[in-house]
């Protein structure tokens, strides 16, 4: 009996979240079509797996056996696709990078021509990231290396060649009552509405929304963008204030939007990060040595993965 993987990350997210509606919003699918496949997944397995309710949707005893092992089989399938997507990276010659919007400034035309120069016939293809994965692909294997603005303490998670740093800044909408400073003390934000990420942008959210630096205060939500473009029009529309890389300021610079340095906010790290189970390949070694060549970085210094800020 052959089972469609997604039938079982379907099946998954029911039992996590515990209701359809939860489940689905989080699958990026209509209920009805999540209801589908539940269904679909019972009919192939000819078991009930879940006991329907008004309060939600409990496993039933053939659901919690299914789920005790559903785990397992899809990690295995991940780590599969993982190193097949490795291997075939390594035998090709394109150097897959993911960027945030903010930080492709750390790449250039000559940033590209000296990893051209170091490793003739290979090419870069760029992707920018997807806010609603927080690996940016690099769990599944769809890239090797991402460009990250990222607290320091990533590092304990990834490997990383470190670039540099850069301040975060707040994006205000023009006439904001607080446009008009040169500094804001981030005390003076607590209160403010916030543009948030996705919830499935996992650690993201939290980090671009300052919670560490809360203390314990909650957010208030203004808007939630799903992109980019998404973010920084809630900030012209004076749904929330944001934070953002100070890079930002030049790349998205615009008469309605103030950006402003803010006192009491750390700065993020910018790198380039990759998973720790995976070894580095002269192709990403020489992508981080021109990125660094390019960017002002000291000369002759070698990406390891031990590096650390």
């Amino acid at each position: 009996m052959d089972v469609d993987t997604r039938l079982l990350r379907s099946f998954a997210a029911v039992c996590e979240e515990g209701q359809l509606t939860a489940a689905a919003a989080r699958l990026f699918v209509s209920q009805p079509t999540l209801t589908k496949q539940i269904r679909q997944l019972e009919a192939l397995l000819g078991v009930e797996l879940f006991e329907r309710s008004r309060r939600g949707m409990a496993p039933t005893p053939a659901g919690r056996a299914l789920a005790e092992r559903a785990g397992t089989m899809l990690a295995g399938w991940d780590d599969a696709l993982r190193a097949t997507r490795a291997a075939a990276a390594e035998q090709g010659s394109t150097l897959r990078v993911g960027f945030e919007g903010s930080t492709i400034n750390v790449m250039t035309r000559n940033t590209v021509a000296d990893f051209t120069r170091r490793m003739p016939g290979w090419q870069v293809e760029l992707r920018q990231n997807n806010w609603f994965d927080p690996t940016s692909g690099l769990a599944t294997g769809e890239i090797d290396l991402t460009l990250w603005h990222a607290p320091p303490s990533l590092s304990g998670q990834y490997n990383v060649a470190v670039l540099g740093e850069e301040p975060r800044c707040v994006a205000l909408p023009a006439g904001h009552r607080l446009a008009g400073r040169a500094v804001i003390d981030f005390e003076e934000l607590l209160e403010e509405p916030f543009v948030a990420i996705p919830h499935e942008s996992g650690h993201w959210r939290d980090y671009w929304l300052a919670v560490r630096e809360r203390g314990g205060r909650p957010v208030r939500i203004g808007a939630v963008a799903h992109n980019a473009d998404e973010w920084l029009a809630a900030v012209v529309c004076g749904q929330g204030v944001g934070f953002a890389p100070e890079t930002m300021s030049r790349l998205a610079a615009r008469e309605d939007v103030a950006y402003r340095p803010v006192r009491g906010l750390a700065p993020s790290q910018v790198g380039l990060y990759w998973p720790k189970e995976r070894e580095q390949t002269p192709a990403m070694a020489a992508f981080v040595q021109s990125c660094r060549a390019t960017v002002g970085a000291p000369a002759g210094r070698e990406a390891r993965p031990q590096e650390r800020r």
